[in-house]
């Protein structure tokens, strides 16, 4: 699960019971990696808190970015980040939108040599940024890489997402709702009947399905602060995946509403 926006809040008693369900629902249906950045506001700090609540969050896969200039500026980020998160090691540290990326990237592979995090990432949201991605790619080894992809958005199948496979690269896919303008676009629609055919039941598992049946994602991380709609997220790493005529499908129909 992503937390930009969605958990950039200020508790009270409401919200607090609110995303705290959310976080609760997220593990009780095996969700394990939650995504956050500094660049979230107060995410990393709602997330450490709300944490400390719920329960089978021992599987916690810690995942977030480093977004500041400097080696000394990112440092002390970082070990903001674990503070505010309250994590004594993050799994994942992914440099935030390419921001500083050649510097980080030093400082990354010694935290990870002495045990600080478990993998190195690297990240963009804007299909602008793509080559420049490409090449930090084709240059350095890293063990993620964090790009937009969905089906209204399908620019990273060029070559980031087969890059990434070659490569043995693990992928975290952002932005899978396309921040919700696929919602609007099926907007008054049903689900198609045939829908079923890969166990689909709704619009959002239909579009996560979609991203995680190719070949190369490992992981996306839809962001929401209703309960419900999380586990309506959670029910798409359940059951049949569309194969690649079905995934052709799928584009066509959307396409034709």
């Amino acid at each position: 699960m992503g937390s930009s926006r969605t958990f950039d809040i200020s508790l009270d008693d409401t919200t607090r019971t609110q995303l705290g369900e959310v976080l609760q629902r997220f593990f009780d249906h095996g969700g394990t990696l939650i995504d956050s950045s500094p660049m979230y506001g107060s995410a990393e700090s709602v997330l450490g808190e709300l944490l400390q609540g719920v329960s089978n969050k021992d599987v916690l896969f810690a995942a977030t970015k480093v977004w500041t200039d400097g080696k000394e500026s990112g440092i002390q980020q970082m070990g903001q980040s674990m503070e505010r998160m309250h994590v004594d090691r993050f799994d994942l540290m992914q440099i935030h939108n390419l921001r500083d990326w050649k510097i980080h990237l030093k400082t990354l592979r010694d935290w990870k040599e002495q045990g600080k995090i478990r993998y190195i990432g690297i990240t963009t949201s804007h299909n602008r940024a793509h080559d420049e991605l490409i090449e930090a790619l084709k240059a350095e080894r890293f063990d993620f890489v964090q790009f937009s992809y969905n089906l209204g958005n399908r620019e990273s199948e060029k070559r980031l997402l087969s890059l990434a496979k070659d490569k043995g690269i693990a992928t975290l896919i952002n932005r899978p709702f396309q921040r919700g303008e696929l919602f609007q676009h099926v907007k008054g629609k049903s689900v198609p009947d045939w829908a079923g055919e890969f166990d689909c039941a709704s619009w959002a598992q239909f579009f996560l399905k979609f991203v995680l049946s190719h070949p190369a994602v490992t992981c996306a991380i839809p962001a929401t602060s209703k309960p419900r709609h999380m586990a309506d997220n959670m029910a798409a790493g359940f059951g049949r995946l569309p194969d690649d005529a079905m995934r052709k499908r799928m584009i066509a129909h959307v396409e034709s509403l």
